[in-house]
């Protein structure tokens, strides 16, 4: 059977970079085809060029034997081709239907917007996604999953044959990522054709029936997925056996040192009111499933958002955050969900994002800058957290999604933080920075730093943590640690009590 798409010999290179190096895929009808590989290896610069946002400097794209060429988004839109990005594209002040139909809008005889139809359409597509979202409110007030699924809803509008999907997954609950994998399937079925991006190799072994491998920017291995395990596509991903992705298990916590005792806080007038210590070189896991409170937990803790009452200790000491930056002179740094649009200024070198909140360290007498000490300072920090870049004066937006969390940490470091809060730290992140990162926070917690993790993944939760609060419905339903840390003690409790 003849390919819907083919990719023949891509080959695309940046300033200073070879994305992409003689590069060949196909993808027939009726199949979801993994596209793996490390961040930088290039997967989103062939997936880019497919829908035309880059032109490959050699090679072409075939579609139904045809080479075609596409000049912008649109004309991949027109050919069938759509794609659900990593990173959301949404107009954050618009409602779901005119997100889902901008550009196209449907009109009635008259020529007129025709807005019942739209919403007709929007609550037909969501119906099929199996989610009830308001159609009235702006995106931006509805949670990061239910933007995911506007996004998965907005490109299944477009009838496309040939579908992307960039880390769809990500924001999404175990319940939900099912969701839309019988969507999928339903997809296969009517022969539209999938290119399915994943961190998540237990998501490619669910839903994918080949996957191509990808390391910097060359083809390395094309192969069914029943025919290959997790640990030989790791190896061929990251170009070396990783035999453990978390660190040895040890406890480097000291529960005779009490660093952070949150004695009540209460984000709400009539809300729950929740408790919880941290202690020195522990790692604390704030665990349950998206929306349940954990990540508005740790935005009233530090005063990003103000909570109705609170009473908080640190190191034996009354202290009031009522700003994110009183809670910095105290020690206590935030590691943001989205790293991106919250924890970095992309076009800034990663010495400028390093250094930011922390200049009068740099400052003579004269309150001039002393650039030699900052850059010193900037280059130590990223060697001491092992940021991959050309230099620290790369602009952080060039480096993949490991290092950009890597300088978020290194900035940290540069204020001697006591306590450190990851939000989702490993997000988007592939499996040879993941063991990275792991090893770092564990190397933290050896030098007594104390770490507040939350996360939706519960193999992290269990291979890193200490202790875990389990969040239900915006309160703590339980704290777990030692024996009745696992799998199905959390699921039970961030569900309510009602998974077995």
């Amino acid at each position: 059977m003849s390919p819907l798409l083919s990719l023949r010999h891509i080959s695309k290179a940046f300033p200073g970079v070879k994305a992409l190096s003689d590069v060949s895929l196909d993808l027939h009808e009726g199949e979801v085809m993994a596209l793996l590989g490390e961040n930088g290896a290039g997967k989103s610069t062939l997936m880019k060029i497919l829908c035309g946002i880059y032109q490959p400097d050699d090679g072409k794209v075939l579609i139904d034997g045809k080479t075609r060429h596409f000049d912008g988004y649109q004309d991949a839109l027109k050919a069938g081709v759509g794609i659900i990005f990593q990173e959301f594209s949404l107009i954050p002040w618009l409602d779901a239907v005119d997100n889902i139909f901008l550009g196209r809008e449907l009109k009635n005889r008259l020529g007129l917007r025709d807005r019942r139809r739209m919403i007709r359409e929007t609550e037909t597509l969501l119906q099929r996604l199996k989610v009830s979202i308001s159609l009235d409110c702006p995106i931006a007030e509805l949670s990061v999953a239910e933007q995911q699924f506007i996004e998965i809803a907005k490109a299944l509008s477009l009838d496309a044959r040939i579908l992307v999907l960039d880390e769809p997954t990500a924001t999404l609950t175990p319940s939900e990522a099912d969701h839309l994998f019988d969507i999928m399937r339903e997809l296969r079925s009517q022969g539209v054709g999938m290119v399915f991006i994943s961190h998540h190799m237990e998501e490619i072994f669910t839903i994918c029936d080949r996957v191509t491998v990808m390391r910097d920017g060359e083809k390395i291995d094309e192969l069914a997925v029943a025919d290959t395990n997790a640990d030989d596509l790791i190896e061929k991903m990251v170009g070396r056996r990783v035999e453990n992705i978390f660190p040895i298990r040890r406890c480097d916590a000291d529960y005779n040192d009490v660093v952070l005792d949150v004695a009540a806080l209460s984000l709400t007038p009539n809300g729950p009111e929740h408790s919880l210590k941290l202690h020195r070189g522990e790692i604390l896991g704030l665990a349950g499933l998206v929306g349940s409170g954990r990540s508005e937990f740790a935005m009233g803790l530090i005063g990003a958002t103000r909570p109705a009452a609170a009473r908080v200790t640190l190191e034996g000491h009354s202290v009031n955050f009522s700003h994110p930056a009183i809670a910095l002179e105290h020690g206590i740094g935030l590691l943001p969900e989205s790293r991106k649009s919250q924890g970095l200024i992309l076009p800034f070198s990663c010495r400028d994002n390093i250094s930011l909140n922390n200049l009068d360290q740099y400052r003579n007498g004269a309150r001039l800058l002393r650039r030699n000490a900052e850059v010193s300072n900037a280059e130590r920090l990223m060697q001491s957290v092992r940021v991959k870049a050309p230099s620290a004066e790369t602009p952080v937006g060039n480096l993949s999604g490991g290092n950009q969390q890597k300088v978020v940490i290194a900035r940290w470091l540069g204020h001697r933080c006591k306590v450190l809060i990851f939000d989702e730290p490993t997000r988007g992140i592939d499996v040879g920075a993941k063991s990275e990162i792991y090893a770092l926070m564990k190397e933290l917690t050896a030098q007594g730093v104390s770490i507040i993790m939350i996360s939706s993944e519960l193999p992290e939760v269990l291979g890193l943590c200490d202790r875990a609060a389990v969040f239900y419905q915006g309160a703590i339903a339980a704290v777990l640690q030692g024996n009745e840390l696992d799998s199905q003690s959390i699921m039970h409790h961030a569900t309510g009590g009602l998974s077995a």
